[in-house]
């Protein structure tokens, strides 16, 4: 699994002014944040953690395959700076979690008795609901 803090170095951030509610505040200031990381040039990554990164998250890449991230929820720069920091670890690990390969199991004698069980059950049940026959 991919460590997202040793990253943070690479990271390039760009602010620009946000829409949304605000006030006088939007039209003034620049509290949007954009985050980019540009995956093929990392140092920090090998090949293969390079490429799972880009299979994995080629729907949020660009053409040169730069991961862009955005936030402007927050009134403040620093607050949007923040949360699109948390966006990325969050994402990078999400995306460098390898799941464990299922090794298939039969089922054991006690769990097939069961389940034959119930289905006796379930068919004097509904053999119950049924009209007497009449002789």
């Amino acid at each position: 699994m991919i460590n997202p803090e040793k990253l943070h170095s690479e990271l390039v951030f760009q602010t620009a002014r946000s829409g949304g509610s605000g006030g006088q505040n939007v039209n003034k200031v620049e509290t949007k944040v954009e985050l980019r990381f540009d995956i093929p040039n990392s140092n920090f990554l090998t090949d293969e953690e390079k490429q799972t990164l880009i299979n994995k998250l080629s729907t949020r890449l660009t053409n040169e395959n730069i991961l862009v991230i955005y936030h402007q929820t927050e009134r403040s720069q620093l607050a949007n700076k923040d949360k699109v920091v948390e966006k990325f670890n969050k994402l990078i690990q999400q995306a460098s979690f390898i799941q464990k390969k299922r090794r298939p199991t039969r089922p054991t004698l006690a769990s097939k008795l069961d389940r034959l069980a119930g289905k006796q059950k379930k068919s004097q049940v509904k053999s119950m609901r049924r009209k007497p026959i009449d002789d």
